[in-house]
């Protein structure tokens, strides 16, 4: 058995703590790809990670009422959770998602800063491609009895490259074993699968090609869009075909209860992100945190559509404040895990993280104004510590393009960006 393996295998006791776990030591056998030089696996890569939730904040208690240094002007009751890392954060104020009008069409839109666009998280996960066991991991929640949540959007952050809202890893043991599984296929098996379905494909671009000529402008615009569908299978073939010679990792604890919900199942999924960055099975991730199990963990009765209209109620109001609590305070947790382990070069996984926590909507259901909580050291160009204000309507593609070219991406335009935001940049 790998060395490796066996001695994870003895630590499990250690490393088990309910639904929490501690940060593993970097693993390079599991982080590098057959024939990577062990020089240049020795690089940390940047890792981008994007976190969100719905119906925005507490407007009275988060948001600060001044620009400046947070060592300055102080946080608010709504950051306080962040305190311990108050110069490793960036509030970015005022941002809006132009053609976006209906505040009940959910998260979709909001990595994407536009309608019907992709989301900056694919558009890095794409660029990104080959480089990780999967090109990118959605995380998702349930909503309401089992649904897709509130608004026609439901409860994904992530957009494909055809702006369709993703659908994604729900449930804690789904996630347990998409990373650790070890029913998958053997080698010989996936090659032979992939040649099979490479071969329907080549069929149906000969056809499709030959078809595209007969064509009204519309059905081609449309016949497109569907060879775009099939060049992105082609390239997760061709994924899972590099990747189909390295083991998966071992799991350094047991598979989570199915019956986590709340703030423990957000716990968990957090954890289990940070396993996936440091093991290499990925360098972009999403994650759509829950609303209602979420809400009721921390004793909220009421779903949280209906506390959204917090205005005319004092006990919805306090509902919404402890909610921006729980969501802060987890938020707090996962830069902690960052900070605590250890990446390839010897330095942490925070040293080459992006991570984002943001909302589609700034409180309630108000669309201007949303909000974005910056951390990470993985930006090389921006200062933390502060609560920037924008002019009032900077699109927020401009935010996401910033930030993918502080990841490396070599992009220069992103939907309806019109620049970067030069006051993030130091």
């Amino acid at each position: 058995m790998n060395p490796i393996a066996t001695n994870l295998k003895t630590r499990r006791s250690i490393l088990k703590m309910g639904s929490s776990i501690l940060a593993l030591p970097f693993l390079e056998t599991f982080a590098m790809a057959k024939g990577t030089s062990a020089s240049v696996a020795s690089a940390a890569p940047k890792r981008l990670v994007f976190l969100g939730g719905g119906y925005g904040f507490t407007h009275q208690s988060f948001y600060p009422k001044e620009a400046g240094r947070f060592a300055d002007i102080g946080l608010t009751q709504g950051l306080k959770p962040l305190e311990r890392h108050i110069n490793d954060i960036t509030m970015v104020d005022k941002l809006f998602n132009p053609n976006i009008t209906d505040p009940h069409a959910g998260t979709a839109g909001y990595l994407a800063g536009a309608k019907n666009k992709v989301s900056c998280d694919q558009v890095a996960a794409q660029y990104f491609s080959g480089q990780a066991r999967y090109q990118s991991l959605v995380l998702t929640a349930m909503g309401d009895n089992g649904t897709s949540g509130h608004g026609k959007g439901g409860l994904t952050l992530s957009c494909s490259t055809q702006g369709k809202p993703m659908d994604g890893i729900k449930r804690p043991i789904d996630f347990y074993y998409t990373l650790f599984g070890d029913g998958e296929k053997s080698p010989k098996e996936v090659e032979k699968m992939l040649a099979q379905k490479r071969s329907v494909l080549d069929v149906i671009a000969s056809n499709g090609t030959t078809m595209k000529r007969r064509l009204a402008k519309h059905d081609q615009e449309r016949l497109e869009e569907y060879f775009q569908s099939v060049r992105d299978i082609e390239l997760g073939l061709e994924r899972q075909a590099k990747w189909a010679h390295v083991p998966k990792p071992e799991a350094p604890f047991d598979e989570p209860s199915q019956d986590l919900t709340g703030v423990e199942e957000v716990k968990i999924m957090l954890d289990m992100i940070i396993l996936a960055l440091q093991t290499d099975s990925t360098r972009v991730a999403t994650y759509r945190f829950p609303v209602e199990s979420l809400l009721k963990s921390i004793e909220v009765s009421i779903s949280g559509h209906v506390m959204s209209h917090y205005s005319s109620s004092v006990t919805k109001r306090q509902d919404s404040e402890k909610r921006d609590k729980a969501v802060m305070e987890l938020f707090a947790h996962f830069i902690d895990r960052l900070k605590a382990t250890e990446d390839r070069n010897g330095g942490t996984l925070y040293d080459s993280t992006i991570v984002n926590y943001g909302s589609n909507l700034r409180t309630g259901h108000t669309l201007r104004g949303c909000p974005t909580i910056l951390s990470g050291g993985g930006v090389t160009n921006i200062k933390h510590g502060s609560h920037i204000v924008l002019p009032e309507l900077t699109p927020t593609s401009n935010y996401w393009l910033t930030l993918l070219q502080e990841a490396g991406v070599e992009v220069n335009q992103f939907n309806e960006s019109s620049g970067v935001v030069s006051q993030m940049l130091s």
